[in-house]
């Protein structure tokens, strides 16, 4: 259950679950979620890992298929279709449609060794979205200067850091110009003196445009900065909800204190580390 703070009590949400359960085998990660993310709501995750964080992603990416529920994107079934007026599950087709409106960030980079940079960006623009090369070459050039790679279009991904191959994953899901974009732990494979420069690109797509974002991390600093609203997640439920004001500095819940206790360095002003404690990464 979700305790969901609104933004406009007119605004429509752009993303909806409702009562989304989800199970593997006997073991339930989420249980009855309901949550409305709306345009341009930054939303960050936290919580230990296995309480259901990246699950919620996962399902939004038709990575993983509830196992009850229902998930509204743009007005839209996800999973669901009508037909002869019922609900029936959804096709391919209407999954890779409604899809579209969706971008994720992994923690791993998944990009195409065997090609630049340039081409790494542009690939899913041409055969996905069928734009001509001319075009794809100049919306992706604007996108990796964005990120700051507009010098590496040519280099392939063997030839860049960990933190620049992040940067390229990065401007690839936002070159399709999703409506809700999932950043799913996207440091956590980085070397520490790395994930400095990943946070400040996304710091600064939050700050631009309408766009909805979803940010699971440990990275308590990184949420308190970014996002409009936190949420906690523990033992597949939404423990507390708030904005990051309530969440760092009022939490309510025993379960969040104690969370939140260990990204504590003891510094007079109570500023949360920026890293998770050795363990507690997924």
């Amino acid at each position: 259950m979700s305790l969901n703070i609104r933004k406009k009590s007119s605004e429509k949400a752009l993303v909806s679950y409702r009562k989304i359960t989800k199970s593997f085998g006997d073991r339930t990660v989420l249980k009855e979620l309901d949550l409305d993310i709306y345009p341009g709501e930054k939303i960050a995750l936290i919580g230990p890992s296995g309480s259901g964080k990246t699950t919620i992603a996962r399902l939004l990416m038709t990575l993983e298929k509830p196992t009850s529920g229902t998930i509204e994107v743009g007005g839209e079934m996800l999973w669901h279709m009508p037909h002869k007026g019922k609900l029936a599950p959804a096709n391919e087709k209407h999954l890779h449609r409604v899809r579209s409106k969706i971008g994720m960030v992994f923690q791993h980079f998944n990009l195409f060794p065997h090609m630049t940079i340039l081409r790494n960006v542009t690939e899913a623009l041409v055969h996905v979205l069928k734009m001509s090369k001319s075009e794809a070459d100049e919306r992706a050039m604007r996108m990796l200067e964005r990120v700051g790679l507009q010098e590496h279009t040519k280099h392939y991904p063997s030839q860049l850091s960990g933190g620049q191959k992040q940067r390229v994953a990065i401007a690839r899901a936002l070159v399709m110009q999703p409506s809700v974009m999932l950043f799913d732990e996207v440091t956590s494979a980085l070397d520490p003196e790395l994930v400095g420069e990943v946070l400040d690109v996304i710091k600064g797509i939050a700050s631009q445009g309408d766009m909805a974002m979803i940010l699971i991390t440990h990275e308590m600093d990184f949420a308190r900065d970014v996002a409009d609203r936190v949420l906690f997640t523990d033992g597949g439920i939404i423990v507390e909800e708030g904005t990051p004001e309530q969440i760092f500095e009022n939490p309510r819940s025993p379960r969040l204190q104690t969370f939140l206790s260990r990204f504590l360095h003891g510094n007079s002003d109570g500023k949360m580390a920026s890293r998770v404690a050795a363990g507690e990464e997924q």
